[in-house]
Parts: structure tokens; sequence; C-alpha cells
């Protein structure tokens, strides 16, 4: 059991690695287009297009193998306001609802990426099947995630005492 948890660690770890290295390469990039385009007076194609692909992968990336379930940004003022069987009736319909919406719509998705493979980037020239095949991974793991949050309500296995107000957080502003 130790060593699952220590590949598991590694693994988290790579995700971590790599949305990083994303976010740094679309940051080094961004300037150089402007180095490009405003001081030296050279229009290039390519910036545009990597920064592009390194935030629509960075952000899909980070969403299936990254963030955890407990850090997303959530619409929560009714949440909050409302009694603990109330917010597990929400996790229930919540999760139930938008997995089921995930599910039906994942072979519409496969069809469309692997649709796109007739197309290619301008600067690149990669297929687009290659540029959104990471929204396949993120779809399945948007349906992992919510039938999770399904089952933590149904089952009272939710975390609904990290609910409170911390010190931390911007609500005592």
């Amino acid at each position: 059991m130790n060593a699952i948890r220590i590949w598991t660690d590694r693994i988290s770890r790579g995700a971590n690695h790599l949305t990083a290295a994303l976010l740094l390469s679309m940051f080094v990039v961004f300037l150089m287009q402007i180095i490009f385009r405003y001081a030296l007076g050279w229009p290039v194609l390519w910036t545009v297009e990597w920064v592009t692909l390194a935030w629509l992968w960075g952000i899909l990336f980070s969403f299936a193998f990254v963030i955890k379930t407990a850090d997303m940004i959530r619409l929560d003022i009714v949440y909050k306001a409302v009694p603990r069987a109330m917010r597990r009736a929400l996790d229930i319909f919540s999760g139930l609802a938008t997995a089921g919406i995930f599910i039906w719509t994942l072979p519409h998705a496969w069809d469309y990426v692997t649709f796109m493979g007739i197309e290619r980037t301008a600067a690149f020239r990669l297929p687009f099947d290659l540029v959104f095949g990471i929204y396949i991974p993120f779809h399945i793991s948007v349906i992992i995630r919510m039938l999770m949050v399904a089952w933590g309500g149904i089952f009272d296995t939710g975390n609904y005492d990290d609910l409170e107000l911390q010190r931390e957080s911007h609500d005592n502003d």
C-alpha cells in the first residue's frame, strides 16, 4: 500500500510540475511576443498559437489531474445558507445531473475531437484532434468528480464541516 502512495504522490507532483511548466512557457512566450511585435516590429504567429495551446492544455489538464474537488471555485452563497440535509440533496441532484449530462455528451465530444483531426493549426501545423485531445480526459474527470459528489450526498460522506468562514478567506474583508 505504501508503494501505491509513493507512486500516486510522484504522479501528482509530475502533473503539478507539468502545469507549472505550461504556465511558465505561456508567460515567457507572451513576453517574447511583446518584444517581437513592439520592439522589433516582427509580428509572429507561432507565439499567439503557443500561448493559446498552453492556456487550453493548462486549464483542462489542471482540472482533470491537479485540482482537488475541495479547491474548486464554487458559487456557494445559497449552499452555505441551507441546512446540512438540503446540502446533501443539492449534492445528489447537482452531481447526478452534471454527471448524466457529461455521460450523455461523451460520445459526441469524442466524435468531435476525432473529427477535428482533418484540420491543422496555422503555425505549428498540429492536427486539431491533438490540440483538443485533452478535452476527453477533462470530460471523464468531470463525470468521476460529479459522481463522487453525488456519492458523498447519498451516503453522507461529503465534507460539510469545511464550509465555516476561515480567517484566510475573503469573506471577512
